[in-house]
């Protein structure tokens, strides 16, 4: 036995699409399986298994209203520049920075 092999099978969410896709082989009315991407895939296979989607906790925001909370902040931050509030304007940068960042998760 390899090193992996020796437990249960690892997530679905965690399995290569590769790995998803030998899983659908075995569904008997699955068709175009090669076509689907690994969404796709795993819809498909828990769709098959019973899986229910476990419903997040926390609603997440889509990439238009995460931009334009950054825009927001930006104009605020333009706002402020004349004052020299250094303050504030690190408070933002970093708030601009970390929406930035979920930008980058989320797509």
């Amino acid at each position: 036995m390899a090193k992996g092999d020796e437990g249960a099978e690892k997530p679905l969410d965690k399995m290569t699409v590769k790995e998803l896709r030998e899983i659908a082989h075995d569904i008997p009315d699955l068709k175009g399986i090669h076509g689907m991407n690994k969404q796709d895939l795993l819809d498909a296979v828990k769709a098959h298994r019973g899986i229910q989607e476990a419903k997040p906790k926390k609603a997440s925001r889509s990439l238009r209203q995460i931009k334009q909370h950054i825009r927001e902040l930006k104009s605020l931050k333009r706002e402020i520049a004349p004052e020299k509030d250094r303050k504030k304007s690190g408070i933002l940068r970093r708030k601009i920075s970390r929406l930035k960042k979920k930008t980058r998760k989320v797509a």
